[in-house]
């Protein structure tokens, strides 16, 4: 079998607005899906769709456009269109794209999954901590794909490209936990891949981090590469690059120099809840990359240090959780709504702040 890897591609008009995201494949972003989204021009002449995204996107074939067609993927003011469909003007063009791949050999393998719902349009799972959810460079096998290979007898394959298609229409970084969807057939990855650029899914994550986070609130703040070191992601406060983003926040448990937090994403981007958290002050506990793997807040002294070390050691990862996922269910129209508990690094690191913290305001 052959693997899919994700690329990324620009695009670009002078008389149309054009929106465009992609993640690109050395990063765990979140969509795995390129979408574009451009409204029409008041002065555009009938063109058909296929022709009229070509222009605007010269590194997409046409080709893969009516394939993208003929899937479903391509929308006119929210109606899916063939190729011929003639553009008017101030049409609202939505095109998704599975992104370009790269072809390598991929084998199932029988990784343990578990899944929490399935039915033959859709399957709920839980990740857990270290599982690469999609083959990308120096991860070629032991991923969470190689699994759903193995598990699922027939998953969608996307017309147009050699690899059969696993149903990824999302992820979660290799350290962080939680909840997924998989879309076992092409109308159910579909209708996913919309909603999650449509921001019409509902997704909750809880994270712990540094801090005394003082109220609920919301970080806004474009996310894209980071300057000084391109592996890692940085917040530009004033547009001029990245992607629009936005997380809230709200406080669940105050716990001295670390706080327990609901966030909920209004956006997919690469490393968001860290990036933005760390933007306002409050990185990650034990997040290595965002500067959350050393001692942000409290006295120092030797127990506590020693008690910090012993907490990264329980937890050697970012303490993050994707704890709840809504969708609407492509088969059903029905608004479907998953719970996850906490993973035992989180809840074991949790109680030991707790009794920390009790043990240190006794009279």
């Amino acid at each position: 079998m052959t693997a899919v890897i994700a690329g990324s591609s620009e695009s670009c008009c002078t008389d149309c607005m054009v929106d465009s995201s992609t993640e690109e494949e050395h990063l765990d972003g979140d969509e795995l899906f390129e979408h574009h989204r451009i409204v029409a021009d008041k002065g555009q002449t009938l063109l058909r769709v296929d022709k009229f995204l070509t222009n605007l996107l010269p590194n997409t074939s046409r080709n893969r456009l009516q394939m993208a067609a003929k899937s479903g993927y391509v929308r006119v003011n929210g109606n899916p269109v063939k190729s011929n469909y003639k553009v008017r003007p101030a049409d609202v063009v939505t095109l998704e794209l599975p992104q370009p791949v790269h072809e390598f050999e991929l084998v199932a393998e029988d990784i343990p999954l578990d899944i929490r719902y399935e039915d033959t349009e859709v399957a709920v799972l839980h990740k857990p901590a270290g599982l690469v959810v999609h083959p990308g460079v120096g991860n070629y096998t032991g991923t969470l794909v190689n699994g759903l290979l193995h598990h699922f007898a027939n998953l969608p394959t996307a017309e147009g490209q050699p690899a059969p298609r696993p149903g990824l229409v999302h992820r979660l970084d290799k350290d962080t936990t939680g909840l997924m969807v998989i879309g076992k057939t092409e109308q159910a990855m579909v209708s996913l891949s919309e909603q999650f650029f449509e921001r019409t899914t509902e997704r909750r994550y809880h994270a712990l981090v540094w801090g005394e986070v003082a109220d609920d609130g919301t970080v806004e703040g474009h996310i894209g590469r980071s300057r000084k070191d391109r592996k890692v992601q940085q917040v530009f406060p004033e547009a001029e690059e990245g992607k629009h983003a936005v997380t809230h926040y709200r406080v669940l448990e105050r716990l001295g120099p670390v706080t327990l937090v609901e966030c909920k994403l209004e956006t997919g981007r690469t490393h968001q809840i860290r990036v933005h958290m760390q933007y306002i002050g409050h990185p990650l506990f034990g997040d290595k990359t965002y500067g959350g793997a050393q001692i942000v807040k409290g006295l120092p002294s030797g127990k506590y240090n020693q008690f910090v070390q012993n907490n990264f050691e329980i937890l050697p990862r970012q303490a993050l959780h994707a704890k709840s996922l809504g969708f609407t269910h492509s088969g059903t129209g029905e608004f479907m709504q998953f719970e996850s508990e906490l993973p035992e690094d989180m809840t074991t690191v949790l109680e030991r702040w707790r009794r920390y913290l009790g043990a240190t305001t006794q009279p």
